[in-house]
């Protein structure tokens, strides 16, 4: 039986909202305390401000509560969640980058991890000087590290710039030094956070078989990614997270339908739409719906039908968008991103009309989607500037269908699209 390598008991986490100083039972690491003192002196020599900010009450927000979970030697765990649910702090805790409020973790085994960019570097070392600090600062001798020295730099595809500061590093150059060397150091335990998707899709394949063969070794690895596909094809178990809480532990196809079980988009809050969109988007887009062709809104559709996506945007007190862009990216739950469109590459153009506020709506004819679960990703834009977005907060079902008129439905193995053929039979001669 596999060894535990990582036990997590009753974890908490709690941040204070508001201005509100820890009192000497808070924990802290030397980072947080650092910036803690630096936001100390600021505030003193800052005068009051008036008003509302003045009267602000501290708030609690536990960004995890009560978490339990064990992982074994070379389980590959992927864990996924709604912006918000608690991921990055979780990842944080395990990597020793801050502590928790409550509960315990024991971990066993040497860990590098790679969760933001810059993690990790010192912006005006070298790329090669920083291998060798994280090699010292993952126990390494100077004679292990180079013994992957080569190795590292072959996968990065850095060699020109080995001798540059990295604060000269472009994000994906950084991105790549980084996992590089967290992979390559031979750690018994690797965690890597949605950071991948930084670089581009041939290196994030490329990290994606260097993380199966470090777990093929009998390592551990722990994944976050919002791409279920590479969940699916990485992992062998899955943890999900909501609001704060573990939702769902164990095989991760059965995982993966959880986090994205389709659910009825009327129930939804528009508070609700800020935990599917990443931090640079603004909050433009007030409401999301998929309709059937009579325009009523559903989850569940036969195969081949129409569905029509719709969202409102209102800029408020922003101004108006010149020229408003929709686009549109549907995703299945095991196999990925299936297709997508938007209205630039169509030709849909508005003339560069402005807009405060409208309605959008994109029709899909008779969509040729085998039977299963898939989400849809929402893109608004200004004119060829990208505003808003929200990831996954749009959900629907394929039903089994006879779509042939035989008495039988297409087999929901066979991939993602159902097909039409025209056959024929000629007897040869």
């Amino acid at each position: 039986m596999s060894e535990t390598v990582i036990q997590v008991q009753n974890l908490s986490k709690k941040y204070i909202l508001g201005h509100q100083q820890e009192g000497r039972g808070g924990q802290k690491t030397l980072r947080e305390a650092m910036v803690n003192g630096a936001e100390a002196i600021r505030s003193r020599l800052l005068k009051p401000v008036k008003g509302k900010m003045s009267n602000c009450v501290p708030e609690e927000f536990w960004a995890l509560k009560d978490v339990s979970f064990e992982i074994k030697q070379g389980d590959r765990v992927g864990i996924i969640g709604r912006n918000g649910a608690g991921k990055s702090t979780l990842l944080k805790i395990l990597s020793r980058i801050t502590e928790p409020t409550s509960g315990r973790i024991g971990i066993k085994g040497r860990v590098a991890s790679l969760l933001e960019v810059g993690t990790g570097f010192h912006p005006e070392l070298t790329g090669r000087e920083n291998i060798f600090l994280n090699g010292a600062i993952l126990g390494m001798s100077k004679a292990e590290i180079l013994r992957k020295f080569d190795e590292i730099v072959d996968f990065a595809e850095v060699e020109k710039f080995l001798d540059t500061p990295v604060k000269r590093y472009s994000s994906g150059m950084y991105v790549r030094l980084a996992f590089a060397v967290a992979a390559h150091l031979e750690p018994e335990i690797l965690i890597v956070d949605e950071v991948l998707a930084v670089g581009d899709s041939q290196f994030q394949k490329k990290c994606l078989g260097k993380m199966q063969t470090v777990a093929s070794k009998g390592r551990t690895v722990i994944f976050v990614s919002h791409q279920m596909a590479a969940i699916n094809n990485l992992c062998s178990s899955c943890i999900v997270l909501k609001s704060g809480e573990l939702e769902f532990y164990g095989n991760t196809e059965q995982g993966i339908r959880h986090y994205l079980e389709p659910c009825v988009q009327s129930d939804k809050k528009v508070t609700d739409l800020q935990a599917f969109r990443p931090s640079w988007a603004k909050s433009l887009i007030k409401s999301a719906k998929i309709l059937d062709s009579k325009g009523q809104e559903q989850t569940n559709f036969p195969l081949g039908t129409d569905i029509m996506i719709e969202m409102t945007f209102d800029t408020e007190k922003d101004t108006s968008l010149k020229s408003p862009a929709m686009g549109v990216v549907i995703n299945h739950a095991t196999f990925g991103t299936v297709g997508g469109v938007n209205t630039r590459m169509t030709g849909f153009e508005t003339n560069g009309r402005e807009f405060s506020n409208a309605l959008m709506r994109c029709s899909l004819e008779h969509l040729p989607l085998l039977q299963g679960d898939y989400s849809v990703d929402l893109w608004l834009g200004d004119g060829l500037i990208d505003v808003d977005t929200l990831t996954g907060y749009l959900n629907f079902h394929i039903e089994e269908t006879d779509i042939y008129g035989t008495g039988k439905t297409p087999f929901g193995n066979m991939g993602v699209f159902f097909l039409k053929p025209k056959w024929e039979l000629i007897k040869l001669a």
